[in-house]
């Protein structure tokens, strides 16, 4: 289990938003924090510590300049997402990104676009797409969000379709919708249910608030969920020390190499 970095995009600036608050436009936007710091400053802080395997999400139009800064900074580091294409993929895996990240292209109109999905495998390798599964709950039940989180499709998070999309990607990204942002504590019903069923790497986001998280996503995800934290963390005008967050990977890297 890994803790896995993250610099989200909003007009250009890195911020912490409320997930449920996201639209097409900038109305009801609620955002926990704007930094004025430029993304590569992040990355590159990322890079220093050895914290590989991040996300750089654009949330919306105006980000490409300052997600292709944040690449450059620590290449071979970080994931791209937000508003991926079979076009414009490769300009970010040139910039520097691992992998690219992969949501409303491919769950179309509330569906798994398989011919959108084949094109994306076919441009960039199926080693380098992470298909972004973040979901709501409803009816009690999770399902595939898309369109700024706002559009349920209606693809179930399931074990059937974790099986059956791992096929074509190297691992999934799946923010907690509901509660991302929140610094409610994190959705351990969704966490258990990625720990248990993920055929491939997946990495969790959403209403982590404090230090122990890591510890309740490595219990409850029986180590094969990776945590993303964002709001909480200090960096980001949370009250979590990014640094005691290092120290535990660190902590964590020291028992996996002794094991």
């Amino acid at each position: 289990m890994r803790f896995r970095p993250c610099i989200d995009l909003h007009g250009g600036c890195v911020v912490q938003i409320v997930g449920s608050s996201l639209r097409d436009d900038a109305a009801g936007l609620v955002k926990n924090y704007e930094s004025d710091r430029p993304p590569a400053d992040y990355a590159r802080l990322y890079r220093e510590d050895g914290l590989f395997g991040g996300h750089v999400i654009a949330l919306g139009p105006g980000n490409r300049e300052a997600a292709l800064s944040a690449l450059r900074a620590f290449p071979g580091g970080l994931q791209m997402g937000g508003g991926i294409t079979p076009e414009n993929a490769r300009e970010y895996l040139d910039a520097g990104a691992s992998h690219v990240i992969v949501t409303s292209y491919v769950f179309r109109d509330g569906r798994i676009d398989t011919e959108r999905l084949k094109a994306l495998t076919a441009a960039v390798g199926r080693k380098r797409l992470v298909l972004d599964l973040s979901c709501r709950k409803r009816d009690g039940a999770y399902f595939v969000v898309t369109d700024r989180w706002q559009r349920f499709t209606d693809v179930p998070v399931t074990p059937e379709t974790l099986a059956r999309l791992a096929e074509d990607c190297d691992e999934f990204l799946v923010h907690g919708v509901d509660v991302e942002g929140m610094r409610l504590g994190i959705d351990v019903e969704l966490v258990e249910l990625l720990g248990e069923h993920s055929p491939c790497p997946v990495t969790y986001a959403g209403g982590a608030r404090s230090l122990d998280d890591l510890d309740r996503v490595k219990a409850h995800g029986k180590g094969r969920v990776d945590l993303s934290i964002g709001s909480a963390l200090d960096i980001f005008g949370g009250d979590v020390p990014y640094c005691e967050v290092v120290a535990w990977q660190r902590a964590e890297d020291q028992r996996g190499n002794t094991e």
